[in-house]
C-alpha cells in the first residue's frame, strides 16, 4: 500500500544498483521528486509508477506491497473460507505457496490492498493470486483526474481491459479518444501510447484488468 511505497522503491532501486539521481534521469522526473516519494512526502502518478516498474523490472505490486518474512506461517484455507486481513502479512500472500492458493483468491472488500495515487486516482486490488504481470482492480478517478501528471500518454507491454461502472471516462489510445459511459467497456494493446481522464463532474468507478504490466 502507499504507506510503504517509498521504502519499497528505495530498497528495489538500491538492489538494482541505481542512484536516486540516475533513476530520476531515466524516468524523466526530478531527483527531488524521487526523494520525496521515497520519503513518503509525495505520490507518483500512474504513469510514473509504471515507469518505475518498467525500469526496475518489477511488477507494480512489488513496488507497494511488502512480502512476508521467510518462514512466516501461512494459514490453511478451507473451501468457502475468507481470511481476515489480520491473519496474514498481506492479502496477496494469503494463499502462497500452496497449490490451492495459486488457483483461488477470495478477498473481502475490507481486506483489499489499496493504492492512492497523485491527483485523485485510486486503485483497489480485487484478487491476489501470485501470478506476475497481472493487475485486476477497481479504479476510481476523481473529476478531472488523469493517469499522467501532464495528461501525456504512456505505454507498456501487454493488454488492458476496462469496464465503466459509473461516471464518464475518456481513454486516449494513440491518435483516437474514446469516451466511455456507464456500462461501456473496451480492450486495447497497451503498447500503444494511452491515457485516462475523468471528463465528468462525478467520480469514475470502473473495473480494470491489465495483463503484462511490464516487459
Amino acid at each position: 500500500m502507499m504507506d510503504n511505497l517509498g521504502s519499497r522503491l528505495k530498497d528495489i532501486r538500491l538492489k538494482a544498483g541505481l542512484t536516486l539521481r540516475e533513476l530520476a534521469r531515466q524516468v524523466d522526473v526530478s531527483p527531488s521528486f524521487v526523494s520525496q516519494i521515497e520519503n513518503g512526502k509525495s505520490q507518483p502518478s500512474v504513469a510514473t509508477l509504471y515507469a518505475f516498474a518498467q525500469l526496475l523490472n518489477v511488477s507494480v505490486d512489488d513496488l507497494f506491497e511488502s512480502k512476508p518474512a521467510l518462514g512466516s506461517p501461512v494459514p490453511a484455507v478451507h473451501h468457502g473460507e475468507v481470511l481476515s486481513r489480520g491473519d496474514v502479512t498481506n492479502p496477496s500472500e494469503a494463499w502462497h505457496p500452496s497449490e490451492y492458493a495459486n488457483r483461488v483468491s477470495v478477498v473481502h472488500p475490507s481486506h483489499r490492498s489499496r493504492l492512492n495515487m497523485a491527483a485523485g486516482v485510486n486503485w483497489e486490488r480485487l484478487a491476489a493470486t501470485p501470478e506476475r504481470d497481472v493487475n485486476f482492480m477497481k479504479i476510481v478517478y476523481a473529476p478531472g483526474a488523469t493517469s499522467t501528471d501532464e495528461g501525456d500518454t504512456v505505454s507498456h507491454a501487454g493488454y488492458e481491459y476496462g469496464y465503466v461502472i459509473s461516471g464518464e471516462l475518456e481513454v486516449t489510445i494513440g491518435d483516437e479518444a474514446f469516451t466511455l459511459h456507464e456500462g461501456e467497456s473496451l480492450g486495447f494493446d497497451s503498447s500503444i501510447p494511452h491515457s485516462l481522464k475523468n471528463t465528468g463532474s462525478v467520480d469514475v468507478q470502473g473495473i480494470w484488468f491489465v495483463h503484462g504490466a511490464h516487459a
